[in-house]
């Protein structure tokens, strides 16, 4: 566990002796579209239905708008904090290579998130820019999902699979998702189709969840507008598959510059990244990358 103790103060949660945890690390390496960093470097977020700020200071880590129980409900697994860091970044580090990237990024924490959302957050991602990204997604939760007020700001949840089966391909399209509307429908219906009527285990999340991670990463290709790389990202970042090794630009640039010739497919990066880090892969694959985007690698 990655904290030593926590206290309930009004309407908040105090982390005491928090390790492997730093706000930009987690919030700005590419696994999340819902956080923003605010002027006074906390954090707001909305995650499970639920808005929430987080603060680090010094070594302590304060959750504001919530209390105990959604902390032991909710953001301890969100947060990953019962998982030791320390031991993955020990064994990651005695890569040379690697070690660089895991001492630049050393308070990465892999979210939790819902799947559901993440299924549709990344396909928006593909061939996309983050602000762009971040946008449609705001703009879907603003349609079909709740409102929630903070500080006197209104919030929107991410919408469930029965209220964004509401929508049309229109109605995505004017949310600024682009030619990804049509997956993006197409995938609602799969999944809404596995809740209600006739039920087609394939596209039942849990079920792909539930599968090894070879046949979850190619199950959720079943759904159109996921490759292999928007497959991994939902694998490791929501469905606990950390043999998962997205490989997007970045992750190509800091492998090529580490380890791999420079005409080497994505998919063989994929697979060396796998074979070389094994259960381990998708933490490295997170250090590679905020290491890589932050220093703006590139390869000669």
């Amino acid at each position: 566990m990655d904290f030593t103790s926590f206290k309930e103060i009004d309407s908040a949660v105090i982390l005491e002796d928090v390790k492997n945890f730093q706000l930009a690390h987690i919030f700005d390496c590419g696994q999340c579209f819902r956080w923003n960093r605010e002027d006074n470097g906390n954090y707001i977020g909305v995650a499970f239905g639920k808005v929430i700020e987080v603060e680090k200071k010094d070594n302590n880590v304060i959750i504001y708008n919530s209390s105990k129980k959604d902390f032991d409900e909710i953001w301890k697994d969100y947060f990953d904090l019962e998982r030791d860091y320390s031991t993955i970044k020990e064994v990651l580090g005695e890569d040379s290579l690697l070690k660089q990237s895991v001492e630049f990024g050393n308070g990465i924490r892999i979210l939790q998130q819902d799947p559901f959302e993440l299924v549709i957050s990344f396909i928006i991602s593909a061939n996309n820019r983050i602000p762009m990204i971040k946008r449609a997604i705001n703009n879907i939760s603003k349609r079909w999902g709740e409102t929630i007020e903070y500080k006197g700001k209104t919030y929107y949840t991410f919408p469930t699979v029965e209220q964004l089966s509401k929508a049309s391909m229109e109605e995505l399209e004017s949310c600024g998702v682009g030619f990804r509307a049509k997956y993006i429908a197409d995938t609602v219906e799969k999944i809404h189709m596995s809740m209600v009527g006739e039920y087609k285990q394939e596209y039942d999340l849990q079920w792909i969840k539930a599968q090894s991670d070879d046949s979850c990463h190619n199950a959720l290709q079943v759904f159109n507008g996921v490759g292999p790389k928007v497959a991994d990202c939902i694998m490791l970042f929501s469905m606990n598959k950390y043999s998962a090794f997205p490989v997007d630009v970045w992750v190509k640039r800091a492998m090529q510059h580490f380890y791999l010739a420079p005409d080497v497919s994505l998919k063989k990066i994929r697979e060396f990244g796998r074979n070389k880090f094994g259960e381990l892969a998708g933490f490295a694959q997170q250090y590679l990358f905020y290491y890589a985007r932050e220093n703006n690698i590139s390869v000669e």
